[in-house]
């Protein structure tokens, strides 16, 4: 049973910023996919201006918060974050996930508009499907064990050395199963578009989110919608020396307005 004790979690266990930046020109809150970690975003800060701060997104069930439950529900994860976030939005701030994160993105960003009146400068999202566009996909996280890990193989994006280690697979098994129930059990409910743009990324060889579904994005803003197509699959976001970071800081130094001589 998910409890109210999740919203009493204090700021800093959710929220960790990377900029040595007192006032941010720009906070970029980044959430991972399904059963990844917000450590995969660490290394972004360096492709950024100090006046940009990555700010990592810790999840219960992961990373230093593993002996913590792991939510299930989008609805109870988002009320949660909406909660504790209000200190840390007190900067004009974007908001940015992959797959599950961006789901998690685009409806926090609802509930930040619908609180406060004042969201996000802009979304980023990448790897998912808008989030209107039918899913076609049959539910995973209630797999039997062995066909899930198999799923899991399937859609590359758990490291083997987990896979493969049953001791790993332990630990990371509850919090994987929660995140796939997230997804697989979220529901879109029809609202008011986002007064903010919308810019999404998507990878040239991954099957699974087509370019027309990224283009239904649009249907979420009412500020425009960006669509740009990356080489790679499901997971092109993961070599952070690709091509999708050098046009993802462009699109983010464009968010907001940073002076040249602060691009250091």
């Amino acid at each position: 049973m998910m409890t109210n004790s999740y919203a009493r979690n204090s700021g800093p266990s959710w929220f960790e910023r990377l900029s040595p930046a007192s006032v941010p020109s720009l906070r970029l809150f980044c959430f991972s996919y399904a059963g990844g970690s917000s450590e995969i975003y660490r290394s972004w800060q360096r492709w950024l201006p100090e006046q940009i701060d990555v700010c990592l997104v810790h999840l219960p069930g992961r990373g230093k918060r593993m002996k913590e439950q792991a939510f299930t529900r989008l609805t109870a994860l988002v009320n949660a974050m909406a909660d504790c976030i209000r200190d840390e939005i007190n900067v004009p701030y974007a908001l940015y996930g992959h797959s599950m994160g961006a789901l998690i993105s685009f409806e926090l960003g609802r509930e930040l508009f619908r609180r406060h009146d004042v969201g996000p400068k802009h979304l980023f999202v990448s790897g998912h499907c808008a989030p209107q566009w039918p899913r076609n996909e049959p539910a995973t996280f209630n797999l039997p064990h062995h066909k899930f890990i198999a799923e899991l193989k399937r859609l590359n994006g758990t490291p083997g050395e987990i896979l493969e280690n049953p001791e790993l697979l332990e630990l990371f098994i509850h919090p994987l199963r929660a995140d796939f129930e997230v997804v697989d059990t979220y529901e879109y409910r029809p609202g008011e578009r986002l007064p903010c743009p919308i810019t999404v990324y998507g990878g040239l060889q991954d099957a699974r989110v087509p370019l027309e579904s990224c283009r239904a994005w649009q249907e979420q803003s009412s500020a425009g919608c960006k669509v740009r197509m990356m080489k790679g699959d499901h997971f092109f976001i993961r070599n952070p020396e690709s091509e999708f970071m050098s046009v993802f800081r462009n699109d983010v130094l464009n968010a907001v307005p940073v002076s040249r001589a602060q691009e250091v």
